[in-house]
């Protein structure tokens, strides 16, 4: 039976991501999505993260941030085909969506890794990154994780931990795809029905003080892009396990803006270097 850690929104570090394998250097990570936009490394995550899926070591999910970096890609794709000038007007307008909600840290990213090359270049449309593009290409919205450690795409028989990037999948006014719901609904929306079998669910996008459990949902996301703490899940279907907080560089005071609801979930902190650690947690303190 092999072990499914989930790991939630990395929005590009990958400093925390390698260290994530590193804890954890047998697991078969599950990825909540959001590991694009805001951090540093954007690109490197996603080159990472494909190198695990490739080594059948990941299984990626899609989050809000590559959704919308696939809107523009999509409709630009379909021009490509079409050469319609509507379908252009929809790529460029998913485009300038996802530049305003994160996506330029991404092309400041490009054009920085071509000047360490001695280049030039641009993320555009029509130079879209090839290694973002197939990992779009690759990613899931919903999946259930058994207790033999298989992830499906459909509800099983035995009982399951359903996993997505902000809810479980559900009909609402806003989103009549239930799929897409679950890339974008809040904690405040639910509780959340869920199809018989399932124990609970796990989700990110949400920033939260710290792991936390409202009823039956998990909440993961303790905004690494900025804090530097990095919640990983190992699952266990019939019980929610102790998670794993990293702590790399980062200002963990950030995480006072987060919404503090629910239950807080046992930790054990592995402090990634000789940072200071908040008095609270220094009896859970392990190397």
């Amino acid at each position: 039976m092999r072990q499914i850690v989930v790991i939630p929104d990395l929005h590009g570090r990958l400093d925390l991501l390698q260290a994530a394998i590193r804890e954890f250097p047998g697991a078969h990570f599950l990825s909540l999505g959001d590991a694009i936009d805001r951090g540093p490394r954007s690109l490197g995550t996603v080159d990472k993260l494909l190198e695990l899926h490739d080594a059948g070591r990941a299984t990626l999910l899609m989050g809000n941030h590559e959704r919308m970096a696939h809107e523009g890609l999509r409709w630009y794709r379909q021009y490509v085909g079409t050469h319609d000038m509507g379908d252009y007007r929809k790529a460029m307008e998913g485009y300038h969506w996802w530049m305003q909600a994160g996506g330029d840290t991404v092309r400041k990213e490009v054009a920085r890794i071509a000047a360490e090359r001695g280049t030039t270049a641009t993320l555009t449309l029509e130079q879209f990154p090839p290694n973002l593009a197939r990992y779009i290409d690759l990613l899931r919205k919903v999946v259930y994780v058994t207790e033999d450690g298989e992830i499906h795409d459909a509800p099983p028989e035995a009982a399951s931990v359903l996993v997505a990037h902000a809810s479980p999948p559900v009909r609402h006014p806003q989103y009549p795809n239930p799929e897409t719901a679950a890339l974008w609904l809040r904690p405040f929306e639910g509780p959340f029905p869920m199809a018989q079998g399932v124990v609970y669910s796990v989700h990110g996008h949400t920033p939260v003080r710290v792991p936390t459990r409202l009823g039956r949902h998990v909440y993961l996301d303790l905004g690494a892009y900025e804090t530097g703490r990095l919640a990983l899940l190992p699952l266990s279907v019939h019980q929610v396990d102790p998670v794993t907080v990293l702590c790399g560089r980062g200002e963990p005071s950030r995480a006072g803006k987060y919404p503090a609801a629910g239950e807080a979930l046992p930790t054990q902190v592995v402090m990634l270097e000789d940072l200071p650690l908040p008095r609270s947690e220094r009896s859970q303190h392990r190397r």
